[in-house]
């Protein structure tokens, strides 16, 4: 028997209210001039990347193939010079220092308030490697070794931190001991390294250790050029012979909640589902999804703490809750709750029922660590997965932030999220959805795609660090918006964000006047380089110069306001009509957000559907019933976050599509 409750809030992750932000770090792009050895004196600058790998490979006999495979899948040949990622990982090669990374984590887990000096609880997956515990083994335990290394190339440990060139001298230098280790020769041909390719990332199951190997043989048949975070031009060319003769191992069997791509090994580490002693519950709902309820959205968060701090937070039960979890050493994914049940993590009750959260192992405030290539595969794999399963499409309307989940509620909107904020590599993640982003029109269209160049795209922002220094220079998915078509113009200010009328800001978190790569925005008006879009009721103006676009043309539909109508309601849930309630569920009231929509103003939609209100004032062992209306309304990107206008406000207006394949214009972008 249910016993009445009362009504509570959803929580929220990644630092708001009981999980305190950490101010850490993202993804950093550091410009510096990298410094060759002198073998390298005369080279031009922007090739001493891809003479170094020649140069380490010949040295230790690896093939140039493998050494620069396995570089990209460490971090697409980006140096990062002296910034190491959130496990302490640094350079092209993506060696951990251990020394390094230890008093990282500590100082990170340390600025978490509420796991100040916590520690992984014992003999759980809060312990970082516990996910592995269960693994057959047949990977490496420990990641690429920095100091091993050093030691192995006779050099200080902190050059290979802040050299390129001898970071990559010291992983061909580690795959060549690993090669010896595993008895079999220095071979010319790329197919006799498959297993040290396998060992080389530090992932302990066959499965995941499997999948990168099998990523670096792919890579190498079909090639790959970049131009990396230090302007360094880099091409592996194709080699489309090149097979590895191992054939890929089984990984072990995986707990039966799990659900997640075969190629993967995956954990599961239960959110409690009980009843707390407040009379409230925690820390998830039971659902029946998606016969209840179609699951529409997938949500990408960083986690603003180390994963062992969130691990132990997701097993409390006055806690918040999401469904994955994706480690930054090597990917490795523990799921929490069924997909099918409905986890508390964005912040708005009805994203959270149509829904699925991935929290990821990373902090957005500094650009002193960065997202691993290997968590981002892993995550595309994983919502490539969700994506199919569900039927949800891979766009920026259905695949987005928690920093793009609107407010329920006009004085929900300061207490909204920012992660994973404006490091996160939109366009890079998208390419291994296999849905890249790109121009589906003519450049003059009635529609734009946000698609900034992530590596050169440098827009300048504080609040990395106490004191209102700037942050360090590196690449960005977002683009800033101004009230006229000139940078000294001032920002677009976000009256919800910063209801007291205070002017938006170039704050890390400030998300009032910007917009991100591959959201889709109604063109206002044009000048010069300079493009307007609608956004939350007014032109925002971006440059947008001809030669480097930050945005191309678009294709599909925009909404209007009907004939008629000076301004229409926007919302941050769809919520059903009146008719629609049960007796005994009280009718949910109507909240406007604190915008106007007005008539002559255009927004793109994706997304069509209908009203839907779950009560969850009761806790049970069945899952609570969905109230259904059959109000219909349109998903509209409003501003940086989606909202809802009904459909009998508004027309259906369409943009046309390109009429052939030169028609639109592609912002440059790197061939994978």
């Amino acid at each position: 028997m249910r016993k009445p409750v009362a009504p509570r809030v959803p929580r929220t992750i990644c630092g708001c209210r009981r999980i305190a932000c950490v101010t850490a770090a993202s993804a950093a792009l550091l410009l510096p001039v990298l410094i060759g050895p002198p073998a390298f004196v005369g080279t031009a600058a922007d090739q001493r990347l891809q003479n170094a790998f020649t140069a380490a490979a010949d040295e230790y006999h690896v093939p140039r193939s493998v050494l620069m495979g396995v570089s990209y899948l460490q971090s697409r040949w980006d140096s990062h010079p002296g910034a190491p990622s959130v496990v302490g990982g640094y350079g092209p090669m993506h060696l951990v220092d251990v020394r390094q990374a230890q008093p990282q984590a500590q100082a990170q887990a340390q600025a978490a308030p509420n796991h100040k000096g916590a520690q992984p609880l014992a003999g759980s997956a809060g312990d970082p490697s516990a996910p592995e515990a269960n693994s057959s083994g047949g990977g490496s335990e420990e990641p690429a070794d920095l100091r091993r290394a050093a030691r192995l190339i006779g050099a200080p440990a902190g050059r290979l931190r802040t050299d390129a060139a001898a970071n990559v001298r010291g992983g061909a230098a580690l795959l060549a001991a690993t090669q010896r280790k595993l008895g079999k020769p220095l071979s010319a041909d790329p197919a006799d390294w498959w297993e040290a390719v396998a060992s080389f990332p530090g992932t302990s199951d066959t499965a995941s250790a499997a999948t990168y190997a099998n990523d670096v043989f792919a890579l190498i048949r079909r090639g790959a050029q970049r131009t990396t975070d230090a302007k360094q031009q880099v091409t592996l060319p194709a080699s489309p012979g090149v097979h590895p003769r191992t054939p890929r191992p089984q990984g072990p069997k995986r707990p039966k909640e799990v659900e997640c791509p075969s190629e993967l090994s995956c954990s599961w580490l239960s959110a409690p589902y009980v009843e707390i002693d407040d009379g409230d519950y925690g820390n998830h709902d039971l659902a029946d999804r998606p016969r209840d309820q179609k699951i529409e959205y997938i949500v990408i968060h960083d986690t603003e703490a180390p994963l062992a701090s969130m691990l132990m937070t997701v097993q409390d039960p006055t806690e918040a809750s999401w469904h994955y979890s994706i480690r930054s050493k090597d990917g490795h994914i523990t799921q929490h709750v069924r997909t099918k049940d409905t986890a508390w993590h964005s912040g708005n009750q009805f994203v959270n029922a149509r829904s699925i959260g991935i929290e990821h192992e990373g902090f957005l405030r500094q650009p002193n660590t960065w997202y691993s290539e290997k968590m981002y595969r892993a995550s595309a794999r994983l919502v490539r997965y969700l994506a199919k399963k569900y039927d949800i499409p891979l766009d920026r309307q259905h695949i987005f932030g928690h920093d793009n989940v609107p407010s329920p509620t006009a004085d929900s909107i300061p207490d909204m999220h920012d992660d994973p904020g404006p490091f996160w590599d939109w366009r890079h993640y998208f390419d291994l959805l296999g849905a890249p982003l790109h121009a589906t029109a003519a450049s003059r269209s009635d529609m734009v795609t946000m698609l900034p160049d992530f590596a050169t795209h440098k827009p300048p922002f504080t609040g990395c660090t106490k004191g209102g220094v700037p942050c360090a220079p590196h690449g960005s998915s977002a683009v800033r918006l101004y009230t006229e078509p000139h940078e000294d113009a001032p920002l677009i200010q976000d009256p919800g964000r910063r209801p007291d009328g205070e002017d938006s800001t170039e704050d890390v978190n400030d998300l009032g006047s910007r917009v991100s790569a591959g959201q889709t925005f109604a063109v206002a008006d044009r000048s010069g380089d300079w493009t307007a879009i609608w956004y939350q009721g007014h032109k925002a103006w971006f440059k947008n110069p001809e030669k480097h676009p930050t945005a191309v043309g678009a294709s599909g539909q925009m909404v209007t306001p009907k004939d008629g109508l000076s301004e229409i309601p926007v919302y941050g849930r769809a919520l059903p009509e009146e008719e629609a309630y049960p007796e005994d569920v009280p009718e949910q009231p109507e909240a406007p957000l604190p915008y106007n929509l007005s008539a002559g103003q255009r927004y793109v939609t994706q997304a069509r559907l209908a009203g839907s209100y779950i009560d969850r004032s009761s806790f049970g062992d069945t899952p609570n019933p969905v109230v259904k209306g059959q109000e219909q309304y349109y998903e509209i990107q409003f501003g940086h976050r989606i909202a809802y206008v009904r459909a009998n406000d508004v027309d259906v207006v369409r943009a046309p599509a390109a009429a052939g394949p030169q028609s639109g214009r592609s912002a440059p972008r790197p061939r994978h």
